[in-house]
């Protein structure tokens, strides 16, 4: 029998589920963010994704991730890229309507967040916190700029993320069943065809489920069906990565060109924008010829060498790019004003309530608050080693919503004590 608060929250999730899809939606077409600039044709649209997404929907399969025809990649998993060569097929290469497509879906996703972070809030702390954070995540404009922008995965990652931090809780909270297991794996094996990256939080959330009171044996058998589960998911992938490149890439192989352009002598901490200039037609070469595994390996071993030689230097680009993560990538001079003074004090803003909630959660020993805090260690670690932007923050942003409403929460009930 449902009771008054469920139906209240029931209530209470449509309610911001639909208003944060309306937003971005409004926003998508009174900006008219479906019309991505053709400029280096087109390549602004999904970048390596929709290079992809095209060669998919005109019949050369997944390959080409840069400029012509290269041929095959595992410079991306293909979670949303196979969605981005669908939707190109269904409605037109580089089309007006593909673009809108591709960023309703994000903003169905990013609406679908707010829901998740109502019931995290819930859960892990009461009711106010869940409404702010939910109503939060709906309305305020840096949590959907990525939605209604950008065409790439970081929705899409997010969105999985809370889900399985909601999954988690679930678990711990409601009981461990063999569909809820089935579900945890189906979920991370989602993510691994999506983004590898978060897949660092896979083994943290896994104990914390197992560690639950009244501990149970099937537990194991469950946890183990889980797993199974996970790597049927991305087994596919994998198969198919060996059968074209003959080498074992269980998920995607661009790490050594990434680390070899974030870690090099001219490396300076900040983005460098394209792994391989669109404009250098010898890298382009050099990369068709090589094959992508190979040339990736070159790059990578050159990246290890370099960060061998220059141990120093290296530790202090991390840290200049852990700094960056959490406090904001500076623009360029030329873009510098008041705007960008004002963006990058709300990002430090948000990243400092985000940290100091989670410490008070751990402090007061709430729900989950150990996992929250290994996601603010762990889901950075690549980018401070790596290279460093604003959207990789995007994945923990839920979590810095939902902690810091909990922190002014907190300050507030103190004060009127």
């Amino acid at each position: 029998m449902v009771t008054e608060a469920q139906s209240n929250n029931r209530r209470t999730l449509w309610q911001i589920f639909t208003a944060a899809f309306v937003v971005r939606m409004l926003y998508i077409l009174l900006a008219h963010t479906f019309k991505v600039r053709p400029s280096d044709d087109h390549f602004e649209f999904g970048w390596e994704m929709g290079r992809i997404g095209r060669a998919l929907a005109t019949g050369y399969g997944y390959s080409d991730p840069f400029t012509g025809h290269t041929g095959p990649t595992a410079w991306l998993p293909p979670g949303f890229t196979l969605i981005v060569g669908g939707v190109f097929r269904i409605f037109g290469v580089y089309s007006k309507l593909s673009a809108f497509v591709l960023l309703t879906i994000n903003s169905l996703l990013s609406a679908l967040t707010a829901v998740f972070c109502f019931e995290i809030g819930l859960r892990c702390f009461n009711r106010r916190v869940a409404l702010w954070s939910g109503w939060l995540w709906a309305l305020y404009p840096a949590a959907l700029q990525y939605a209604v922008r950008w065409i790439w995965e970081m929705t899409a990652t997010t969105c999985l993320f809370a889900a399985l931090l909601v999954l988690m809780l679930r678990m711990r909270q409601d009981g461990q069943t063999l569909q809820r297991w089935l579900g945890f794996g189906a979920l991370w094996g989602m993510m691994a065809m999506v983004n590898p990256s978060p897949l660092i939080m896979l083994p943290v959330m896994a104990i914390y489920i197992l560690a639950a009171p009244q501990w149970q044996t099937k537990r194991l058998t469950y946890a183990t069906l889980s797993a199974v589960l996970f790597l049927a998911v991305i087994a596919p992938w994998t198969a198919r990565n060996y059968r074209v490149f003959h080498r074992f890439i269980p998920l995607r192989d661009n790490f050594g060109a990434e680390n070899y352009e974030g870690n090099s002598d001219w490396s300076t901490g900040f983005p460098w924008g394209r792994t391989v200039p669109l404009e250098n037609h010898q890298i382009l070469a050099e990369y068709s010829r090589m094959g992508e595994p190979a040339w990736a390996a070159d790059r990578a071993a050159k990246a290890n060498a370099w960060i061998k030689a220059h141990p120093t230097r290296f530790a202090k680009l991390s840290l200049k790019r852990a700094w960056m993560y959490w406090m904001g990538v500076p623009k360029s001079v030329e873009e510098a004003g008041v705007l960008e003074y004002f963006r990058l004090m709300s990002f430090q803003f948000l990243s400092l309530c985000g940290i100091f909630g989670a410490a008070l959660a751990v402090q007061r020993r709430k729900p989950a608050a150990w996992v929250f805090l290994a996601a603010f260690l762990l889901l950075p670690l690549p980018y401070y080693l790596v290279t460093v932007q604003a959207r990789f923050r995007h994945t923990l942003e839920p979590l810095i919503c939902i902690l810091g409403v909990y922190l002014f929460q907190s300050a507030e009930r103190k004060r009127t004590t």
